[in-house]
């Protein structure tokens, strides 16, 4: 069974998300400290987050800022207000998606659904058995791994989706209607910045300057370009 930690402070809220997503086969871990959740993500392993803005003692941001430090595991964040400043901060700071309150239960299942699918924790068709080079990277598409000069990446599943297909469109400038369109899952459609976002994310983990691209190159007024061509490389590559 899957599992999912809820760290919200409404402890109404909890309690009914418990009993919904459960009929859909989910098994529901709730905290309504950060620090608690902090506990349950080291002990528990869950496959989702889902992280309410508002929280005791500090906010969302600030402990889905912490536990991107030592996690990747999908995070949703909730935000009371909706604003687009909470959203854009969301990913800024990490989240994979977010879900303005009050919201339907049905859609949080969908999202969650989503999140699931595209991190690989749901039988869906896996992607090609292959690993590629792409100039200094590693990436085995099969099992969502990245090595960059022979160290591992931790790429959250936002950022290895984008990774994934810049590498599907080598020297092709993507244009941010196509990647929003591409990346379904998130609420990318809200506002073409969540994508820039989304690539600064990842270009600091390829420690990519911007100014001197050597992965990523910003097509102004269009979207961006994958500079290397990727090349198939052996299954029995090093597992560094």
């Amino acid at each position: 069974m899957t599992t999912i930690l809820i760290i919200d402070d409404d402890r109404g809220l909890n309690e009914l998300l418990t009993t919904y997503l459960g009929q859909f086969g989910l098994q529901v871990l709730t905290t309504v400290h950060p620090d608690a959740g902090l506990t349950a993500l080291r002990t528990q392993a869950p496959a989702l987050i889902i992280l309410d803005v508002m929280l005791p003692d500090r906010d969302g941001f600030s402990l889905c800022r912490d536990i991107r430090k030592e996690s990747t595991v999908p995070i949703l964040m909730l935000t009371a207000r909706g604003e687009l400043a909470d959203r854009v901060a969301g990913l800024e700071v990490g989240a994979d998606d977010y879900l303005p309150k009050p919201f339907e239960p049905r859609e949080l299942v969908a999202r969650i659904q989503s999140l699931l699918r595209r991190a690989g924790m749901e039988r869906v068709p896996e992607p090609r058995a292959e690993r590629v080079h792409a100039g200094e990277l590693l990436v085995d598409l099969r099992g969502r791994r990245v090595w960059l000069r022979n160290v591992e990446l931790e790429l959250t599943t936002s950022e290895f989706d984008i990774l994934a297909l810049f590498l599907g469109h080598p020297g092709t400038a993507l244009t941010r209607d196509h990647m929003l369109e591409t990346l379904r899952g998130i609420d990318w459609e809200a506002y073409n910045r969540s994508v820039d976002i989304a690539v600064s994310r990842l270009r600091q983990k390829l420690q990519d300057d911007p100014k001197h691209p050597r992965y990523i190159k910003t097509i102004w007024g269009t979207g961006y370009l994958f500079l290397p061509t990727p090349r198939a490389a052996s299954e029995k590559a090093h597992d560094a």
